[in-house]
């Protein structure tokens, strides 16, 4: 690990601490969503302001007014989601993240996942395999070293003894396209599990290994999938039919992302 991901392991931590004290609030969130916007935007400012060190650009959801003939020519830039899983953060039920990807020649190389409310870390880059860290935020008290991170790590992808089929889906935006996808393919295996999760903890999961696939169908943008996608590359799993980064339009294609034990082949012909 260099400096670079160490400075990032450590934005994305200081913006999710701030999110969380928002979070924690006593506001009811369905009937007053100011809270939210000023989450997205503290988170935003604090990576936008601490990630300008390495000058590099920044795309961010947040700040994501930059026109594609001024970021076409970027190389390498950072593409963040200051809090993605906005509809997760009203409803209180934890499953929002923090995004920070390194984007190199259109295509994510290091991605970092910070969730929290689970003060769980995850990180994944082309150079550095991919990890996962629980108690992140503690653990920022006292490291200094940045080796020091790789020593309270577990290695992604984790093994798995479990013989189900497991397919993540998306909590909130669960589409009817996805639940035909999923019935297309129920005879193909002995058993299959429906995990629902919000933001890019879905992509966290299929890094992990815990799940298999995961369909998309329904629109996401690049900030949403990159970070996500840098960690499955660093477990040698796979996201089929993805575009390069840094398109004109920000919008993503439909998608299916595979764990490592997932044989790529296989992930394209479930594909639509």
């Amino acid at each position: 690990m260099d400096i670079k991901e160490y400075i990032v392991i450590a934005i994305a931590i200081n913006a999710g601490k701030t999110i969380l004290g928002i979070y924690n609030s006593d506001v009811d969130l369905k009937l007053d969503q100011s809270p939210l916007t000023l989450a997205d935007r503290k988170s935003h400012y604090i990576i936008k302001n601490k990630i300008s060190q390495t000058k590099l650009p920044i795309l961010s959801k947040e700040g994501r007014k930059v026109s594609y003939q001024h970021r076409r020519i970027w190389s390498k830039y950072w593409l963040v989601d200051p809090l993605d899983g906005t509809k997760e953060f009203i409803k209180k039920n934890g499953e929002f993240t923090v995004n920070i990807a390194l984007i190199e020649n259109s295509k994510p190389v290091m991605g970092v996942v910070y969730s929290p409310v689970l003060d769980i870390l995850y990180v994944g880059a082309e150079e550095l395999s991919a990890f996962r860290i629980k108690q992140a935020s503690e653990l920022l008290k006292y490291l200094t070293l940045i080796n020091d991170w790789r020593n309270y790590a577990e290695s992604l992808p984790l093994l798995s003894t479990i013989n189900i089929f497991r397919i993540v889906v998306s909590r909130s935006h669960l589409t009817k396209e996805t639940l035909e996808f999923i019935n297309s393919i129920r005879d193909q295996h002995s058993e299959i599990e429906l995990i629902s999760k919000g933001s890019s903890l879905k992509l966290c999961l299929i890094a992990e290994g815990y799940a298999d696939i995961y369909p998309r169908f329904a629109p996401t943008m690049e900030w949403d999938t990159a970070t996500g996608h840098a960690i499955i590359n660093a477990t040698e799993g796979k996201v089929c039919q993805a575009d390069e980064n840094n398109k004109e339009s920000l919008l993503n294609p439909k998608f299916i992302a595979g764990a490592f034990n997932v044989d790529e082949k296989r992930i394209n012909n479930h594909g639509r």
